[in-house]
Protein backbone atom coordinates (compact mmCIF):
# COMPACT_ATOMS: atom_id res chain seq x y z
CA UNK A 1 0.00 0.00 0.00
CA UNK A 2 1.21 3.52 -0.72
CA UNK A 3 2.29 5.40 2.39
CA UNK A 4 1.72 9.04 3.28
CA UNK A 5 4.90 11.10 3.41
CA UNK A 6 7.02 10.73 6.51
CA UNK A 7 6.95 14.49 7.18
CA UNK A 8 3.27 14.56 8.23
CA UNK A 9 2.91 16.12 11.70
CA UNK A 10 1.95 13.49 14.26
CA UNK A 11 1.11 14.37 17.86
CA UNK A 12 -0.06 10.87 18.81
CA UNK A 13 1.24 9.38 22.06
CA UNK A 14 4.01 6.79 21.75
CA UNK A 15 1.60 3.91 22.50
CA UNK A 16 -0.75 5.16 19.78
CA UNK A 17 2.12 5.49 17.30
CA UNK A 18 3.25 1.95 18.05
CA UNK A 19 -0.22 0.47 17.48
CA UNK A 20 -0.73 2.57 14.34
CA UNK A 21 2.62 1.40 12.94
CA UNK A 22 1.73 -2.23 13.60
CA UNK A 23 -1.60 -1.79 11.79
CA UNK A 24 0.21 -0.09 8.90
CA UNK A 25 2.91 -2.76 8.59
CA UNK A 26 0.75 -5.87 9.08
CA UNK A 27 -2.60 -4.67 7.75
CA UNK A 28 -4.32 -5.83 10.92
CA UNK A 29 -4.06 -5.78 14.68
CA UNK A 30 -5.20 -8.28 17.33
CA UNK A 31 -5.55 -7.37 21.00
CA UNK A 32 -7.05 -8.82 24.17
CA UNK A 33 -10.45 -7.33 24.95
CA UNK A 34 -10.45 -5.15 28.06
CA UNK A 35 -14.22 -5.05 28.51
CA UNK A 36 -14.75 -8.77 29.07
CA UNK A 37 -18.19 -8.17 30.60
CA UNK A 38 -19.50 -6.76 27.30
CA UNK A 39 -17.90 -9.64 25.40
CA UNK A 40 -19.60 -12.23 27.60
CA UNK A 41 -22.95 -10.50 27.08
CA UNK A 42 -22.43 -10.62 23.29
CA UNK A 43 -21.69 -14.33 23.30
CA UNK A 44 -24.64 -15.04 25.58
CA UNK A 45 -26.97 -13.28 23.11
CA UNK A 46 -25.78 -15.65 20.39
CA UNK A 47 -25.82 -18.77 22.56
CA UNK A 48 -29.42 -18.09 23.60
CA UNK A 49 -30.42 -17.57 19.98
CA UNK A 50 -28.73 -20.81 18.92
CA UNK A 51 -30.53 -22.82 21.58
CA UNK A 52 -33.85 -21.26 20.60
CA UNK A 53 -33.46 -21.76 16.84
CA UNK A 54 -32.03 -25.28 17.03
CA UNK A 55 -34.48 -26.36 19.74
CA UNK A 56 -31.69 -28.27 21.45
CA UNK A 57 -32.57 -30.86 24.05
CA UNK A 58 -28.96 -31.88 24.64
CA UNK A 59 -27.11 -30.01 27.36
CA UNK A 60 -23.58 -28.92 26.54
CA UNK A 61 -20.92 -28.65 29.21
CA UNK A 62 -19.89 -25.22 27.96
CA UNK A 63 -20.74 -22.52 25.45
CA UNK A 64 -17.42 -23.36 23.77
CA UNK A 65 -18.67 -26.87 22.99
CA UNK A 66 -22.03 -25.61 21.75
CA UNK A 67 -20.33 -23.24 19.29
CA UNK A 68 -17.36 -25.39 18.25
CA UNK A 69 -19.55 -28.41 17.53
CA UNK A 70 -22.42 -26.70 15.75
CA UNK A 71 -21.87 -29.09 12.85
CA UNK A 72 -23.21 -31.92 15.00
CA UNK A 73 -26.59 -30.16 15.15
CA UNK A 74 -27.05 -28.72 11.67
CA UNK A 75 -26.12 -29.63 8.10
CA UNK A 76 -24.53 -27.35 5.53
CA UNK A 77 -27.75 -27.62 3.53
CA UNK A 78 -29.68 -25.77 6.25
CA UNK A 79 -26.84 -23.56 7.42
CA UNK A 80 -27.65 -20.34 5.58
CA UNK A 81 -31.30 -20.29 6.66
CA UNK A 82 -30.17 -20.94 10.22
CA UNK A 83 -27.51 -18.20 9.98
CA UNK A 84 -30.05 -15.65 8.72
CA UNK A 85 -32.41 -16.52 11.56
CA UNK A 86 -29.62 -15.92 14.07
CA UNK A 87 -28.63 -12.62 12.41
CA UNK A 88 -32.20 -11.32 12.46
CA UNK A 89 -32.71 -12.51 16.01
CA UNK A 90 -29.57 -10.97 17.55
CA UNK A 91 -29.88 -7.70 15.65
CA UNK A 92 -33.23 -7.18 17.30
CA UNK A 93 -31.34 -6.89 20.58
CA UNK A 94 -30.88 -3.13 20.97
CA UNK A 95 -27.82 -3.54 23.18
CA UNK A 96 -25.82 -5.66 20.71
CA UNK A 97 -24.26 -2.85 18.69
CA UNK A 98 -23.31 -0.82 21.76
CA UNK A 99 -21.69 -3.89 23.34
CA UNK A 100 -19.83 -4.51 20.07
CA UNK A 101 -18.56 -0.92 20.05
CA UNK A 102 -17.44 -1.21 23.67
CA UNK A 103 -15.23 -4.26 23.08
CA UNK A 104 -13.49 -2.56 20.14
CA UNK A 105 -13.42 1.05 21.40
CA UNK A 106 -9.79 1.16 22.69
CA UNK A 107 -8.45 0.19 19.26
CA UNK A 108 -11.00 2.20 17.28
CA UNK A 109 -10.05 5.36 19.19
CA UNK A 110 -6.45 4.94 18.02
CA UNK A 111 -6.86 3.47 14.54
CA UNK A 112 -9.98 5.33 13.41
CA UNK A 113 -10.91 8.20 15.74
CA UNK A 114 -13.64 9.06 18.21
CA UNK A 115 -16.43 10.48 16.00
CA UNK A 116 -17.65 7.31 14.41
CA UNK A 117 -20.34 5.86 12.21
CA UNK A 118 -21.20 2.19 12.71
CA UNK A 119 -22.84 -0.35 10.46
CA UNK A 120 -26.53 -0.72 11.26
CA UNK A 121 -26.33 -4.51 11.61
CA UNK A 122 -23.71 -6.89 12.97
CA UNK A 123 -22.85 -9.66 10.51
CA UNK A 124 -22.28 -13.31 11.32
CA UNK A 125 -20.12 -15.95 9.65
CA UNK A 126 -20.46 -19.65 10.46
CA UNK A 127 -18.09 -22.15 8.86
CA UNK A 128 -18.72 -25.82 9.47
CA UNK A 129 -15.82 -28.24 8.88
CA UNK A 130 -15.47 -29.16 5.20
CA UNK A 131 -18.43 -26.96 4.24
CA UNK A 132 -18.12 -25.42 0.76
CA UNK A 133 -21.25 -23.27 1.04
CA UNK A 134 -19.76 -20.57 3.29
CA UNK A 135 -16.63 -19.60 1.38
CA UNK A 136 -15.53 -16.00 0.95
CA UNK A 137 -13.11 -15.92 -2.01
CA UNK A 138 -10.15 -13.56 -1.96
CA UNK A 139 -11.36 -9.98 -2.37
CA UNK A 140 -10.87 -6.42 -1.22
CA UNK A 141 -13.99 -4.67 0.05
CA UNK A 142 -13.18 -1.46 -1.84
CA UNK A 143 -13.24 -3.41 -5.11
CA UNK A 144 -17.00 -3.81 -4.66
CA UNK A 145 -17.96 -0.33 -3.52
CA UNK A 146 -16.87 0.06 0.10
CA UNK A 147 -15.09 3.20 1.20
CA UNK A 148 -11.33 2.96 1.91
CA UNK A 149 -12.06 5.07 5.01
CA UNK A 150 -13.76 2.09 6.69
CA UNK A 151 -12.25 -0.53 8.95
CA UNK A 152 -13.68 -3.91 9.89
CA UNK A 153 -13.92 -5.12 13.48
CA UNK A 154 -13.81 -8.93 13.43
CA UNK A 155 -14.86 -10.68 16.64
CA UNK A 156 -14.52 -14.46 17.12
CA UNK A 157 -16.90 -16.31 19.42
CA UNK A 158 -14.51 -19.29 19.44
CA UNK A 159 -10.76 -19.73 19.06
CA UNK A 160 -9.82 -19.40 15.38
CA UNK A 161 -6.62 -20.49 13.67
CA UNK A 162 -5.42 -21.93 10.37
CA UNK A 163 -8.33 -22.62 8.00
CA UNK A 164 -10.82 -22.03 10.80
CA UNK A 165 -9.83 -18.36 10.61
CA UNK A 166 -9.40 -15.80 7.80
CA UNK A 167 -6.42 -14.82 5.67
CA UNK A 168 -5.09 -11.42 4.61
CA UNK A 169 -2.42 -10.26 2.19
CA UNK A 170 0.14 -8.11 4.05
CA UNK A 171 0.79 -4.57 2.73
CA UNK A 172 4.36 -5.51 1.78
CA UNK A 173 2.97 -7.91 -0.84
CA UNK A 174 0.30 -5.60 -2.26
CA UNK A 175 2.39 -4.85 -5.36
CA UNK A 176 1.65 -8.40 -6.51
CA UNK A 177 -2.04 -7.56 -6.79
CA UNK A 178 -1.28 -4.42 -8.80
CA UNK A 179 0.82 -6.44 -11.23
CA UNK A 180 -1.93 -9.07 -11.61
CA UNK A 181 -4.51 -6.39 -12.42
CA UNK A 182 -2.19 -4.71 -14.93
CA UNK A 183 -2.03 -7.86 -17.05
CA UNK A 184 -4.21 -7.75 -20.14
CA UNK A 185 -6.54 -10.56 -19.10
CA UNK A 186 -9.04 -11.21 -16.33
CA UNK A 187 -8.48 -13.63 -13.49
CA UNK A 188 -10.99 -15.46 -11.31
CA UNK A 189 -10.84 -15.18 -7.53
CA UNK A 190 -9.42 -18.71 -7.41
CA UNK A 191 -6.67 -17.81 -9.88
CA UNK A 192 -5.76 -14.69 -7.89
CA UNK A 193 -5.72 -16.78 -4.69
CA UNK A 194 -3.27 -19.27 -6.20
CA UNK A 195 -0.95 -16.46 -7.32
CA UNK A 196 -0.74 -14.91 -3.84
CA UNK A 197 -1.36 -18.00 -1.66
CA UNK A 198 2.21 -18.30 -0.36
CA UNK A 199 2.20 -14.65 0.75
CA UNK A 200 -1.05 -14.78 2.73
CA UNK A 201 -1.15 -14.55 6.52
CA UNK A 202 -3.60 -16.75 8.40
CA UNK A 203 -4.69 -14.82 11.48
CA UNK A 204 -4.58 -16.69 14.78
CA UNK A 205 -7.07 -15.19 17.21
CA UNK A 206 -8.69 -16.51 20.37
CA UNK A 207 -12.08 -15.92 21.92
CA UNK A 208 -11.42 -12.94 24.19
CA UNK A 209 -9.52 -11.06 21.50
CA UNK A 210 -10.63 -8.61 18.81
CA UNK A 211 -9.27 -8.02 15.33
CA UNK A 212 -9.24 -4.80 13.29
CA UNK A 213 -8.06 -5.14 9.70
CA UNK A 214 -7.51 -2.98 6.65
CA UNK A 215 -10.32 -4.03 4.32
CA UNK A 216 -8.52 -2.45 1.35
CA UNK A 217 -6.16 -5.44 1.47
CA UNK A 218 -7.18 -8.73 -0.20
CA UNK A 219 -8.61 -11.17 2.35
CA UNK A 220 -11.06 -14.04 2.65
CA UNK A 221 -11.30 -17.65 3.79
CA UNK A 222 -11.13 -21.18 2.40
CA UNK A 223 -12.68 -24.51 3.34
CA UNK A 224 -12.51 -25.07 7.08
CA UNK A 225 -10.28 -28.13 7.31
CA UNK A 226 -10.21 -28.12 11.10
CA UNK A 227 -12.42 -30.29 13.31
CA UNK A 228 -14.43 -27.43 14.83
CA UNK A 229 -16.97 -24.93 13.55
CA UNK A 230 -16.11 -21.25 13.27
CA UNK A 231 -18.33 -18.50 14.63
CA UNK A 232 -17.16 -14.96 13.94
CA UNK A 233 -18.83 -11.57 13.80
CA UNK A 234 -17.90 -8.57 11.70
CA UNK A 235 -18.99 -4.97 11.62
CA UNK A 236 -17.77 -1.84 9.82
CA UNK A 237 -16.84 1.47 11.38
CA UNK A 238 -15.70 4.75 9.83
CA UNK A 239 -15.14 8.34 10.85
CA UNK A 240 -18.37 10.30 10.45
CA UNK A 241 -16.93 13.06 8.26
CA UNK A 242 -14.95 10.91 5.82
CA UNK A 243 -16.19 10.17 2.27
CA UNK A 244 -18.91 7.54 1.86
CA UNK A 245 -18.99 5.22 -1.13
CA UNK A 246 -21.91 2.93 -2.09
CA UNK A 247 -22.86 2.35 1.55
CA UNK A 248 -24.36 5.63 2.73
CA UNK A 249 -24.97 7.17 6.11
CA UNK A 250 -28.57 6.55 7.16
CA UNK A 251 -28.85 3.55 4.83
CA UNK A 252 -25.93 1.40 5.97
CA UNK A 253 -24.14 3.50 8.61
CA UNK A 254 -25.34 5.44 11.63
CA UNK A 255 -23.36 8.02 13.67
CA UNK A 256 -22.77 6.66 17.18
CA UNK A 257 -20.26 9.00 18.85
CA UNK A 258 -20.92 12.45 17.40
CA UNK A 259 -19.36 15.16 19.60
CA UNK A 260 -21.19 18.25 20.76
CA UNK A 261 -19.27 20.76 18.61
CA UNK A 262 -20.06 18.69 15.53
CA UNK A 263 -23.74 18.49 16.49
CA UNK A 264 -23.88 22.26 16.93
CA UNK A 265 -21.98 22.90 13.70
CA UNK A 266 -24.38 20.71 11.70
CA UNK A 267 -27.34 22.68 13.06
CA UNK A 268 -25.69 26.09 12.69
CA UNK A 269 -26.71 28.58 10.04
CA UNK A 270 -25.32 32.06 9.48
CA UNK A 271 -27.68 34.93 10.34
CA UNK A 272 -29.31 36.40 7.24
CA UNK A 273 -28.51 40.01 6.39
CA UNK A 274 -31.47 42.01 5.10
Amino acid sequence: MEKIGEQVTNFLAEKEKKISKEFDNKGFIVRDIQDTNSLQKIRKIFVNSIKKNLKLNKLYESDDDLLNYTHKNISSKNLNIFRLKIINDVNNKKELRELYYKVSKPLLDIILGNELSMQLRVNLSIQLPQDRSSLLPVHSDVWSGDSPFETVVWLPLVNCSKTKSMFILPPSKYEKIKKIFMQKKSFSSEQIFKKIKKDLIWINIKYGQVLLFNQCLPHGNTINNEKESRWSLNCRFKSVFTPYSDKKIGEFFEPITLRKVSELAIKYSLPKIK
